[in-house]
């Protein structure tokens, strides 16, 4: 039997298809509460976003071009490069992060989805934030396939 204890992630999983669905999640579930980290920022425009809603944003990516061109575009906002693989990396950041935003373009097909499932995973347990919203249609096509078998008791 499976240790039951191993599937105990509290984070809310969202997934998104596509920049107009991810970016609708804004409004819906970040507050001035939040501490948001955004992995795969790009050039910060969903970033930019974010920052109207939470009480604190950081953007990363893993490219410095990236990051160098958004903070010209928007010289107020936190934006870092950061490898989202580098869990120590992330931990030193020493922020209570209460959401974390994933858009990683790289993981977006079938081939990328158990990296993006095993990232995901490795986020609510390190981190605990009560939301991921993640930006993959092979996502949210694979989550609408599932439906877990009811108990028996």
């Amino acid at each position: 039997m499976a240790n039951d204890s191993q599937y105990k992630i509290a984070s809310r999983i969202v997934a998104t298809r596509g920049v107009r669905e991810y970016r609708a999640t804004i409004e819906a579930l970040v507050t001035a509460q939040d501490t948001v980290l955004e992995i795969g920022c790009e050039w910060g425009t969903t970033t930019k976003l974010l920052t109207e809603r939470a009480g604190q944003v950081l953007g990363t990516d893993i490219s410095a071009v990236c990051i160098e061109r958004g903070l010209a575009e928007h010289p107020n906002l936190d934006l870092r490069v950061l490898d989202a693989f580098d869990l120590n990396a992330v931990l030193r950041l020493d922020l209570r992060i209460t959401k974390v935003y994933m858009d990683l373009s790289g993981l977006s097909g079938y081939r990328g989805l158990l990296d993006l499932i095993a990232l995901i995973n490795n986020y609510s347990t390190l981190l605990q934030p009560d939301t991921i919203v993640v930006k993959s249609g092979a996502l949210k096509h694979f989550a609408q396939l599932c439906q877990p078998w009811p108990e028996q008791r």
